[in-house]
C-alpha cells in the first residue's frame, strides 16, 4: 500500500516522538505510532514498528549499560512466551478492523490505568503475568509496554530505562520471530522500515538534550495525551468506514 508524501511525514513524526518517549521514559514508540500506522499503513503495523522499536531499544541498552534488572527480565521473557504466540495468532485470525480496534483499546486502557496510578509490587508472578500481557499485546498490536512500566515503575532513572529496553529488545525479537512465521513480514515490512529508520535515529539523538530539560511526569503526561488521541482518531475513523 503506497502513502503520500504528507502521510509518510506524519509516520515519522510518529516514530521520531515516540523514539523520544522510548529513550526517556522506557517506552512510548508502539503507543505513540501504533495508531498512526493504523490509519495511515494497515500494512506496516505492528511488524514495521516492532523492527524501530527493538533498534531503539539496543541503543537505549548501549547507553545505559550494565543497570538491568536482569533476573526481572527473566521471569518477564517467560511469560512473554506464550503471550506472543498468541498475539500472533490474533493477527493472523482477526480482521485489520477489528485489529485495529484492539490497538486503539489497548492505547486507551493503558492510559487510564497510568493515570489511576496503579502500581502493583514487582513480584515474581506479576512480572510474569505482565510479561504474558505484554507479548501478546505487543506482537498482536506493538504495544507492550503498559504492561511492564506498570510493574516496574518503582525502578528509578537509569534502571527503569534499562530494564524496560532489555526486555523490549528480546521481547520484540521473539514477536518478530512469532509474526514471521505466521507470513505477516514480508518485503512491504522491510522497505517501510528502512525509509522510517532515520526518523527512529532522529529521535534517540534528540532525547538526551531534550530529557535533560524536560520534566519526567510532564513528558508522560504528554506522551499519555499524544496516544489518546491517536487511539481516539484511530477508533473514530474505523467507525466510519
Amino acid at each position: 500500500m503506497g502513502v503520500t508524501g504528507t502521510e509518510f511525514a506524519l509516520l515519522a513524526l510518529s516514530v521520531g516522538v515516540g523514539a523520544v518517549l522510548q529513550v526517556s521514559v522506557g517506552f512510548g514508540l508502539g503507543m505513540i505510532a501504533a495508531p498512526v500506522f493504523s490509519l495511515v499503513d494497515p500494512a506496516s503495523a505492528p511488524p514495521v514498528v516492532l523492527l524501530l522499536a527493538a533498534g531503539v531499544t539496543a541503543a537505549v541498552l548501549v547507553r545505559e549499560r550494565g543497570v538491568a534488572d536482569l533476573r526481572g527480565c527473566g521471569w518477564a521473557l517467560v511469560g512473554r512466551v506464550p503471550g506472543t504466540v498468541a498475539g500472533a495468532l490474533l493477527v493472523v485470525v482477526l480482521p485489520a478492523k477489528h485489529l485495529a480496534l484492539l490497538i486503539a483499546g489497548v492505547v486507551l486502557t493503558g492510559v487510564a490505568v497510568s493515570a489511576a496510578g496503579y502500581a502493583p509490587r514487582a513480584r515474581r508472578s506479576s512480572v510474569f503475568l505482565a510479561g504474558m500481557a505484554s507479548g501478546l499485546m505487543g506482537t498482536a498490536t506493538s504495544i507492550g509496554g503498559p504492561p511492564m512500566a506498570m510493574v516496574w515503575q518503582r525502578l528509578g532513572g537509569p534502571r527503569l530505562r534499562a530494564t524496560m529496553s532489555a526486555f523490549f529488545l528480546a521481547g520484540s525479537l521473539m514477536s518478530l520471530v512469532a509474526l514471521a512465521a505466521a507470513g505477516a513480514i514480508g518485503a512491504h515490512t522491510l522497505q517501510r522500515t528502512v525509509l522510517l529508520a532515520p526518523a527512529a535515529a532522529a529521535g534517540v539523538l534528540l532525547a538526551g538534550p531534550l530529557t535533560r530539560r524536560l520534566d519526567a511526569r510532564h513528558t508522560r503526561t504528554a506522551a499519555m495525551t499524544l496516544a489518546a488521541a491517536g487511539a481516539a482518531g484511530l477508533v473514530a475513523q474505523q467507525l466510519q468506514s
